[in-house]
């Protein structure tokens, strides 16, 4: 039996390097699956291996930063299926300065990343929760889902970086805080309307980072160290699906225990 069988599942940020998995992962699993993105074109890849592998999706275009494009988004998918069970973010936007050291990041920095980021989640939220709210039905409001990280409960271990060009940038330690945060108002707010909204947190995803990073890394997890993402599906798979239908306002970690 499947976890998501006839569930309108929408990924935005669904051709990234997790959504991508998640797309495949929620439409395995039996759900119509949308693939949103701010590009296009490599929403439609994705959906053409999700129909290769014999299952369904589609691709629609959005932008996290933008109220009508999010709006849009909403109303053609409603108008095609009738209604949304779910929504997940797992969108990346950041400007070209993103990802430098603390003391070359400057204030218009660090305030643009945060409201493309958090901001473009906070708007996801905001109208995909409003529309589950009147949406109700057999099925209760719906689900959001968001996705942090370790690093929005946790300090950096800076020292997992030391030898290599990489760093954990400042804007993504306040953006992903803020995620967890986010998601415990929401889940408050939206709790009448049976609207869920949780946050998952993942710890590292392999991406071609340097051997010492990923050594350095893998000394404080559980022996897997760095995750796949197909390591962190399952999780969301069990957020989105009737499993966890008594979830809400948590922040799932799936790390190999690197935050412990």
């Amino acid at each position: 039996m499947s976890m998501l069988g006839g569930k309108v599942v929408v990924i935005v940020g669904g051709a990234g390097l997790l959504g991508r998995r998640f797309c495949m992962a929620s439409a395995a699993e039996g759900a119509r699956v949308v693939v949103a993105d701010r590009s296009l074109e490599a929403a439609e890849a994705v959906v053409r291996d999700i129909v290769a592998h014999g299952h369904h999706a589609e691709a629609a275009p959005v932008d996290i930063t933008d109220t009508a494009s999010v709006d849009a988004l909403i109303a053609s998918v409603q108008q095609r299926h009738g209604r949304i069970d779910s929504v997940v973010v797992s969108a990346y936007p950041r400007n070209p300065q993103y990802g430098r050291r603390l003391e070359q990041v400057t204030y218009a920095d660090f305030c643009e990343n945060l409201g493309l980021h958090l901001g473009g989640y906070f708007l996801v939220a905001q109208r995909f929760g409003l529309h589950f709210q009147q949406q109700g039905g057999s099925g209760a409001g719906g689900s959001i889902v968001l996705l942090g990280s370790i690093y929005g409960s946790m300090a950096p271990r800076f020292e997992v970086y030391e030898g290599t060009p990489m760093t954990m940038p400042v804007e993504y330690a306040a953006i992903k805080g803020g995620i967890v945060q986010l998601v415990r108002y929401l889940a408050q707010w939206f709790k009448p309307a049976g609207v869920r909204v949780n946050c998952l947190s993942p710890g590292g995803i392999l991406d071609k980072q340097p051997d010492s990073f990923l050594a350095a890394y893998k000394a404080h997890t559980a022996g897997t160290g760095m995750l796949s993402p197909d390591d962190i599906s399952g999780a969301l798979l069990f957020l989105l699906s009737d499993a966890g239908r008594h979830v809400t306002g948590q922040n799932l970690i799936v790390d190999d225990g690197f935050s412990l």
